[in-house]
């Protein structure tokens, strides 16, 4: 975790396949707010690694989407899509010592593997990766890098382990149970190994996966808090296990309520969920801060958000750390 001297930075990280929504604005407030509670920064990265699915000229309309709501980052934003250089070498370093592998396996060569084994379940649309091409390609083509799960957290966080002890039977038969505290939720964990299995750090086009680029991006800004929707929870774990493999700092985290539409579903853009409408920008702030527990605010913006600062400690739907020397 991070060291308790360490200054607060927050940051908000949205994809630029459209505009914001209302369920973005309640992680862009929170974020926000926390990191001006906190006395810290607070930034804005563009996660624009998926670059297939990102919309040209997006990146700006959500930067004036933050603005018209008073929400300006302490430094200009990053791109992830600029950054990729930091990811490769991440890789490298997994790769040699033995924490990364090359994966020949397409989607059907997955199914056929887990059918094989009896095991058929689809999680959250993906596939539990059996570990098929862990020993080896036998012949076939590397298409994709993928994560070892199995090793134990201890181990991957040990950076004076040479490359020649990450042999296949010295290393854990078992990961161990990534174990945090999230800040809102409370206690949660995770069997990484048995519920997501090997994940990919870089896919088979060539592009990083998102939870590479993400655990990269968090060290290499400093972030000390992350506050997000409650959407990404299930991927804290693997990122947890990403920072020990590469000796990294974990931030604190802290996940917020989502917004749901009519169909009782999380509003998202993929789901078409309309754009932020910014032309009245309280109206919008008021409706974010309803979802995160804050009384609605009336004057000007300025005004408004400051008030909203200081019931930030007050809300009823996370737990915020009274200092940073207290938080765990």
């Amino acid at each position: 975790m991070q060291s308790a001297g360490t200054t607060y930075t927050g940051r908000f990280a949205p994809s630029p396949t459209g505009p914001l929504h209302a369920g973005s604005l309640v992680a862009a407030l929170a974020s926000w707010l926390d990191a001006r509670a906190h006395g810290g920064r607070w930034l804005v990265r563009m996660e624009d690694v998926d670059t297939p699915r990102c919309v040209p000229g997006m990146e700006q309309v959500i930067l004036k989407q933050l603005a018209d709501c008073g929400l300006t980052p302490d430094e200009p934003p990053v791109w992830q899509s600029q950054r990729t250089g930091l990811y490769q070498q991440a890789l490298d370093q997994l790769v040699a010592r033995g924490l990364a592998y090359a994966c020949a396996c397409s989607r059907k060569d997955i199914e056929a593997a887990l059918a094989r084994l009896g095991r058929t379940t689809v999680r959250h649309g993906e596939l539990v990766y059996p570990g098929t091409c862990r020993t080896g390609l036998q012949g076939r083509q590397g298409r994709a890098w993928r994560l070892r799960t199995d090793v134990s957290a201890s181990f991957g966080a040990n950076p004076a382990v040479s490359p020649a002890s990450t042999a296949i039977d010295s290393i854990a038969s078992k990961g161990d149970l990534i174990h945090w505290v999230d800040r809102r939720l409370g206690p949660q964990q995770q069997d990484v190994q048995a519920e997501v299995g090997d994940f990919v750090l870089k896919r088979a086009d060539g592009l990083f996966a998102y939870q590479l680029a993400v655990v990269v991006d968090d060290a290499a800004q400093g972030i000390t808090d992350v506050v997000r929707g409650e959407d990404l929870v299930d991927n804290t774990a693997r990122q947890i296990l990403l920072q020990q493999c590469l000796g990294l700092p974990t931030p604190r985290y802290l996940h917020t309520p989502l917004v749901l539409g009519a169909n009782g579903e999380k509003l998202s853009k993929q789901s078409g969920a309309q754009a932020l409408d910014t032309t009245d920008p309280l109206a919008a702030l008021n409706a974010a801060a309803g979802v995160l527990g804050l009384p609605e605010r009336t004057g000007g913006m300025g005004e408004v958000l400051g008030k909203w600062v200081g019931d930030w400690g007050l809300s009823p739907t996370h737990a915020p750390c009274p200092s940073l020397q207290s938080c765990p």
